[in-house]
């Protein structure tokens, strides 16, 4: 296959970070911006109001990119890793 000048190819790149990479980003989101990381995220989980996070450095689209479940999912991953469960 031949490819002309006229022609543009793009490649699929798949850019969906993991929930544990959202919730990192989230979190360091809201630190920065002088909020409780943790009272903010577990206000968006438990109410899915998603003014609970804040739209700087996108955080709030991209926690809202991945369904709760999937982020409580994550977090408990995490807790019972760090606890040794």
């Amino acid at each position: 296959m031949s490819v002309s000048d006229e022609t543009m190819m793009f490649q699929k790149v798949n850019d969906v970070p993991s929930a544990g990479e959202v919730l990192r980003d989230v979190y360091h989101a809201l630190q920065e911006k002088g909020y409780n990381p943790v009272e903010q995220i577990v206000g968006f989980l438990i109410s899915g109001e998603p003014t609970y996070i804040t739209s700087y450095n996108n955080a709030r689209s991209m926690i809202r990119r991945l369904d709760r479940d999937e982020l409580i999912e994550e977090l408990v991953v995490e807790y019972v890793k760090a606890k040794k469960l």
